[in-house]
C-alpha cells in the first residue's frame, strides 16, 4: 500500500508540474477523467475556460459531466451546441487537415475541429486537450484482457505510433494546442510504470488508467474519478451520423459507387458513411496510393502503412 501511495503522491506532482508547464488559456472539456484532472490542476493557477461542444439532438453524456466539473472548479465555461448544417460545414476541413476518411477519426475529429473553433472566436490562442492519457494508462478496453507480457508490448506499439488530430487542427486554426499527457518528464515516468497499476480491478470491475484514477480519487468527485471511457463520438453524439448517411444515400447510389471506386481506385468502401468521407478526400487529397516502395501498404486503399501498423489511419482498416 505504501508503494502505491508513493507512486500516486510522485504521478499527481508530475502532472501538476506537466499542467504547468503547458498551461493555456482554455481546455476542451468533455468531463471525463482526463480533461478533468488537467482542469483540476489548472485551476489552481489559473482563470480556465473551458469548451464543450456536442450534437444538437443526440444523446451527449459528455455537456452534464462537464457541466459539473466546471461549476464545482469555477471555470468559465462555454457550451456549444451544434447542428447539422455546422456539423456537414465541418467535416471537409477535418478531412483535409487529418487526411483520412475513417469514419471514426472524421466523427472524433469533427467535435474537436469545432470546439477548437468555438474558443478561436472567443479570443482563447492557445487550448489545452487530455490527449495521450489513454495511450500511456492504457485506458482502452480492448488491452483490458491481455496477460502483462502482451500489454506492454502493445502498449510500446501504440507510444510508437500516437497520432491527435487536435494538433494539426490547431495549426489549422490558428491555436496553440498543448497535450500535457505527453510532456516529457511525465511521459517517460509512465512509459516506465509498472504496467500492473495501469489495468487493475477495482470492487469486480477492470479499470484503464487504474493508477490515475486512484491518484486523484481524493480531489474530483467520484462520478469523474471512476467515469468509464466513452469515446468523442460518443460524448458529443456525433456517433449518429452514420445513421444520417444511411438514409442520406441511397442503397442503388452506394453499390453502384462502390463498386467505381473499387474498379477506378483499388479503394474498398465498407459503408455509406466511408462513401461520403471518401469523395471528399478524393477531391481535395486524391486517390490514395503508395507512395515509398518496398514498404508495406494498406489492402483496402493502398496507403503506406509502418511494418508494425495494425490499423490504417487514412480510411480505418482494422486489421491490415
Amino acid at each position: 500500500m505504501i508503494q502505491i501511495d508513493e507512486s500516486c503522491a510522485e504521478l499527481r506532482s508530475l502532472l501538476e508540474k506537466a499542467v504547468l508547464r503547458n498551461l493555456s488559456e482554455g481546455i476542451l472539456l468533455s468531463g471525463g477523467l482526463d480533461t478533468s484532472i488537467i482542469a483540476y490542476l489548472a485551476s489552481h493557477h489559473a482563470k480556465l475556460k473551458g469548451f464543450t461542444v456536442a450534437f444538437d439532438g443526440a444523446p451527449a453524456p459528455d455537456l452534464e459531466y462537464a457541466r459539473l466539473i466546471a461549476e464545482s472548479l469555477d471555470i468559465d465555461h462555454t457550451v456549444h451546441i451544434f447542428d447539422e448544417r455546422e456539423l456537414f460545414e465541418s467535416i471537409p476541413m477535418v478531412i483535409k487537415v487529418v487526411k483520412s476518411f475513417d469514419p471514426m477519426e472524421i466523427r472524433n475529429s469533427v467535435s474537436i475541429l469545432i470546439g477548437l473553433n468555438l474558443a478561436k472566436g472567443r479570443g482563447v490562442k492557445s487550448m489545452m486537450t487530455g490527449d495521450g492519457s489513454d495511450e500511456l494508462f492504457a485506458g482502452y478496453s480492448f488491452l483490458f484482457n491481455l496477460n502483462k507480457e502482451e500489454l506492454e508490448d502493445r502498449l510500446y506499439k501504440i507510444w510508437g505510433d500516437m497520432f491527435f488530430s487536435s494538433i494539426p487542427m490547431g495549426r489549422f486554426l490558428g491555436i496553440d494546442v498543448k497535450l500535457p499527457y505527453l510532456d516529457p518528464e511525465l511521459k517517460s515516468y509512465v512509459m516506465n510504470l509498472d504496467s500492473g497499476y495501469k489495468i487493475k480491478s477495482e470492487e469486480h470491475q477492470i479499470w484503464g488508467k487504474w493508477v490515475l484514477r486512484k491518484a486523484f480519487e481524493e480531489c474530483l468527485p467520484e462520478f469523474i474519478v471512476w467515469r468509464a471511457k466513452v469515446p468523442i463520438e460518443y460524448g458529443s453524439g456525433t456517433t449518429v451520423l452514420t445513421d444520417i448517411f444511411e438514409k442520406r444515400i441511397e442503397d442503388s447510389e452506394f453499390e453502384e459507387k462502390k463498386q467505381r471506386y473499387m474498379n477506378e481506385d483499388r479503394v474498398i468502401i465498407r459503408d455509406k458513411e466511408q462513401l461520403y468521407y471518401y469523395e471528399i478526400y478524393r477531391s481535395v487529397i486524391g486517390v490514395p496510393h503508395k507512395m515509398e516502395h518496398g514498404c508495406k501498404n494498406c489492402p483496402f486503399c493502398n496507403s503506406d502503412l509502418t511494418e508494425t501498423a495494425k490499423y490504417c489511419k487514412v480510411c480505418g482498416a482494422y486489421p491490415v
